[in-house]
């Protein structure tokens, strides 16, 4: 089991929160409520199960900023994309839209299977390391259509802390140190810009209470990752409307972090989930190795599947938990056998 190294994750922390601080006091900045929420979600393969290998550890805080107003400055970079590509509609064909940003930062963490190995095993997966900060801008239309455009940068290699992140936890808890880190991917700044359209689907129930079913379909591209992506989670419970799923870090069945508390019928909300994701990928830097330097590399599998299944509890606005587990195929050549991710997340308002 690995966690993240607090102190770079509290600086860029306080960095993002500084910015979201900064912004929302900007002038002719107008939101329709004045409560922003936080999450952090922890995907580990160690947590509901022992393992320590592939995509083992994955850090991730945002903060969800509420409706913003129509002469919200932020409103600005919506207008930008959308008439620039055919997104963030504005011409009156939905009756009722919502509007919101995000800021985030994060730190995922890769390693081989065996760590007692220096030099590792060129037949696994290499030793790599990925930190970065990024904004999201998700419009809601007709409470049944959510589009969400998100930029990812950072830095790939020793300047994002993977050695420190696990050989540190390591070293606390007396757990035997990584060996071959000094073999990771190279340092290269990076960055990613997603897009992405979902749906909710009533099946059973008036849309809200009961069952439904949230396809969804997009594309990434960047040189951390380039890829395809379409799938579909189905839902069973209580308040559905507040959100399209819980979110999860890249790449994923996407969730995002949208969570509208004005569709809440009453305090409580619930729901299981099941879903499956596949995707087409041109680009994996952490099998692929670094973009213009030799660095430690794999042949990756082109196509990769997610399932996943999991319980979201949330009580009014105030909180949140997200229990989940997600299979994945096999992402690269040698690979002998699907990974296994566990997610934990809470959130809450301030």
């Amino acid at each position: 089991m690995i966690a993240f190294n607090i102190m770079p994750a509290v600086r860029l922390l306080t960095l993002s929160l500084a910015s979201c601080c900064a912004l929302s006091a900007m002038p002719g900045i107008a939101r329709a409520d004045d409560s922003d929420r936080i999450s952090v979600l922890e995907e580990n393969d160690s947590l509901y199960f022992n393992s320590d290998k592939h995509y083992t550890q994955g850090l991730r805080l945002s903060d969800l900023a509420p409706d913003i107003g129509a002469q919200s400055a932020w409103n600005g970079p919506f207008d930008l994309a959308g008439g620039i590509a055919p997104i963030f509609s504005q011409d009156g064909g939905a009756t009722e839209q919502s509007r919101r940003y995000a800021l985030f930062l994060g730190q995922s963490v890769f390693t081989p299977k065996n760590l007692t190995l220096r030099p590792p095993d060129s037949l696994d997966r290499p030793y790599g390391g990925w930190l970065y900060v990024g904004a999201s801008l998700l419009q809601e239309s007709n409470r049944h259509m959510l589009e969400n455009l998100e930029l990812d940068v950072g830095v790939v290699g020793p300047g994002a802390f993977g050695k420190q992140t696990q050989n540190d936890f390591h070293q606390l808890i007396g757990a035997a140190q990584a060996q071959g880190w000094s073999h990771q991917i190279q340092n290269e700044p990076g960055g990613m810009l997603s897009y992405e359209r979902l749906w909710r689907l009533s099946l059973i129930g008036d849309g809200n209470n009961g069952i439904d079913i949230v396809p969804q379909f997009g594309a990434t591209v960047g040189n951390i990752f380039t890829y395809g992506e379409t799938g579909a989670l189905l839902r069973i419970g209580k308040n559905l409307q507040t959100d399209y799923g819980p979110a999860r870090i890249r790449p994923a069945l996407s969730g995002t972090d949208y969570f509208d508390s004005s569709h809440l019928d009453g305090n409580l909300g619930f729901y299981v989930f099941a879903g499956v994701q596949g995707r087409v990928v041109g680009r994996n830097i952490f099998l692929d190795g670094n973009s213009f330097r030799q660095s430690p590399n794999i042949g990756k599998k082109t196509l990769v599947a997610d399932l996943e299944a999991g319980l979201a509890l949330f009580w009014s606005k105030d909180w949140r938990v997200d229990f989940s587990a997600v299979r994945r195929t096999r992402e690269f050549e040698e690979q002998r056998s699907p990974d296994v991710i566990c997610t934990a997340a809470l959130a809450f308002s301030w």
